[in-house]
């Protein structure tokens, strides 16, 4: 009775996260009392439309009296292009402030001409206050009584009609706080901050000079004129100031002042549940429909491989063992049974398939860890940067079962007499580079075309060098020694001997070439998760938070099963025609999901991006070939165990003189 409460608890709290994905904001919760400062961060610039990332004071905006200071970041950070530094503006909390002057800028053509330049890049800043990040509220449903957050601010506004540039100078600062003051503590009153909005204007302050010094205003001051908006803060075009293709001067200094506003409102909200407003979503009507489109398919490939295991194979083999000592019906007999002296036969390219299957294990070893560790909450956006730097020490980690695999399947072909220690040295070596090597070589390209734009995005030669240090010093060592310790196992002892001579396999139906088993059988992985799909581009080119871990373990659970199922159905389809190449088209059924994964990103890429730049789109879709490559080598590697676990059991069933 305690063990079945004990597994009916365990089973409620993974569906609970699976549903939810609830997560851990942090470790503890920051106290503020009155009047104590808030420091607000600035982090980098960022555009949907470029998709290059630059430091805050890439721009010409005021700046801390006492310089600009760089905050510690995380491997993830620094990956994705965050540059977090300090800013001039000063919040005190509870004290509400009107009109704050930051600073005065005289702002030549050159600068005005950058910030024109990013506005029509679509640029937004990107606040931080206490962990959360700045964000805009929007009104949503019928009746306006719900709302969502998009984050960041944009660095200013274009009127289209008029072709005329805003520059968004004075910013409204909201933040939400939460008395956190209980019992023996009210003595002593201290508050949580729960939400962070950022509100822009484009105001031409009026100036007034008093005592000789020029205040900044924000409002008209005449009774009849209060409700007015003041003119916006236009950025005027620069004027041609080359002579003889030098450049004269700065051009025309116009001065902008930057002002700010701060707004303390209470909220019932506490400090655990700060985070739901960002993650609020509303259409989480099409997740259940990706999760019912993806069981249905689950379902239909489980009736045909049901199908195929309880009523053609079963009969297939009672019948099979009951002429096995007739040898004229036995002659007579056609279909998988007759290829069994070659079903084990090692196949072309036999190493390149040990490195695949090994790097596809890597991979899947991180993405089951990773998913695990995001749907009970130790991974969340709250940890900016976490789930990055996971992925990767985890892959790295995951070095030792990738070796290991490789090895494995690389003596199952050789066997234990036919070892050669070179060829188990180069499959090692090729399983600790191939996969990262391959990715490393896209990335550093990248990083070149980042370096000369001058962006954020572009890794430093101290990252670079950690990142070489986490594959040769770690990752590599690790492969080895899994790789050792699998050629130190006995091989996998096969239940049919393989033939000497090659059987010669009959004319097959152009139905099972393997171009078109593989691209027939990569449509219904792909088809379990390209819902799913949409959300995770989403999440990394529109700058979009995704949190919904709990629907993408389940997601990722169906994959694994299609992928398996449908390799599986192929392979006996295929040695039903006496046909028993099946080691390569085994990884290939479920692996050319990852064809289907690229063509959608172009798809996405022409239909929901507005790139334009070739470094942005060289950057798209450099990334988006390492993602499909990672999915290939992990769906692969998938349907090929599940295959070699199914061909060895049937093979098994038979009885063979």
């Amino acid at each position: 009775m305690r063990q079945t409460f004990v597994a009916a608890l365990l089973l409620g709290l993974l569906c609970s996260s699976c549903v939810h994905a609830f997560f851990l904001p942090g470790v503890a919760p920051t106290e503020w009392d009155d009047q104590e400062r808030v420091d607000v961060k600035v982090n980098s610039l960022t555009s949907v439309k470029t998709q290059l990332p630059y430091p805050y004071y890439h721009l010409p905006y005021c700046v801390p009296e006492d310089g600009i200071a760089v905050a510690a970041e995380n491997l993830g950070e620094i990956l994705t292009g965050d540059v977090i530094e300090s800013s001039p503006y000063e919040v005190f909390m509870l004290k509400d402030e009107y009109c704050k002057m930051v600073c005065v800028k005289e702002l030549n053509d050159a600068q005005r001409t950058l910030f024109r330049n990013m506005i029509d890049d679509e640029y937004t800043n990107n606040w931080i206050v206490d962990g959360l990040p700045s964000a805009m509220r929007y009104t949503t449903g019928p009746n306006g009584d719900d709302f969502i957050y998009l984050s960041g601010f944009p660095v200013g506004s274009k009127d289209a009609a008029t072709q005329t540039y805003s520059l968004h100078n004075h910013v409204t600062i909201r933040l939400m706080f939460h008395n956190s003051t209980q019992g023996w503590r009210q003595e002593q009153k201290s508050y949580r901050i729960v939400g962070f909005e950022v509100y822009p204007r484009s105001i031409k302050h009026i100036v007034q000079n008093v005592g000789g010094v020029d205040q900044y205003l924000c409002d008209y001051q005449e009774p009849e004129r209060a409700e007015e908006d003041l003119p916006p803060m236009l950025l005027e075009k620069a004027e041609s100031t080359k002579e003889g293709g030098k450049q004269k001067g700065p051009g025309k200094l116009v001065k902008v002042g930057f002002t700010y506003d701060v707004e303390f409102e209470e909220s019932s909200v506490v400090w655990a549940s700060r985070w739901d407003s960002y993650l609020k979503m509303t259409d989480s009507q099409i997740h259940w429909f990706s999760i019912v489109n993806s069981v249905m398919v689950v379902l239909f490939l489980s009736g045909m491989v049901a199908m195929i295991l309880l009523r053609t194979l079963l009969r297939d083999i009672a019948r099979y063992n009951e002429m096995v000592d007739s040898l004229e019906e036995l002659q007579e007999e056609s279909g998988w049974k007759l290829v069994h002296g070659d079903v084990f036969r090692k196949p072309n390219f036999s190493k390149l398939l040990c490195v695949c299957v090994g790097s596809g294990i890597q991979i899947l070893c991180m993405a089951a860890i990773v998913l695990v560790f995001s749907a009970i909450g130790i991974l969340s956006p709250a940890n900016r940067g976490g789930l990055l730097q996971a992925m990767l020490l985890l892959w790295t980690f995951a070095g030792f079962p990738a070796g290991y695999c490789a090895a494995r399947i690389d003596k199952l072909f050789e066997g234990e007499e036919n070892a050669q220690p070179n060829r188990a040295y180069l499959i090692t070596l090729m399983t600790a580079t191939l996969f990262p090597g391959v990715s490393f070589a896209i990335f550093f390209i990248i990083d070149l075309f980042l370096w000369h734009e001058d962006s954020s995005g572009a890794v430093s030669i101290s990252t670079m060098v950690l990142l070489l240090i986490l594959w040769f010093c770690i990752s590599f060592p690790l492969v080895f020694m899994g790789s050792q310790a699998g050629y130190k196992k006995e091989a996998i002892s096969m239940p049919v001997r393989t033939n000497q001579i090659p059987r010669q396999i009959p004319p097959q139906h152009w139905l099972t070439h393997p171009v078109v088993t593989s691209l027939i059988g990569g449509v219904l992985p792909f088809g379990a998760v390209f819902t799913e799909l949409f959300f995770i581009l989403s999440s990394i080119w529109m700058h979009q938070y995704y949190f919904l871990f709990g629907f993408l373990f389940l997601v990722i659970l169906i994959l694994v099963i299609t992928c398996a199922e449908i390799s599986i159905a192929f392979t006996y389809f295929q040695l039903t025609g006496e046909d028993y190449r099946w080691w390569w088209r085994s990884f290939l059924a479920s692996g050319s999901s990852a064809i289907y994964v690229f063509l959608y990103s172009i798809t996405y890429f022409s239909t929901r991006l507005n790139i334009t730049r070739f470094v942005s789109t060289l950057l798209y879709f450099g990334y988006m070939a390492i993602i499909s490559y990672s999915f290939f080598l992990l769906t692969g590697a998938i349907g090929f165990l599940a295959t070699f676990i199914f061909v060895r059991a049937i093979y098994g069933s038979i009885k063979v003189d």
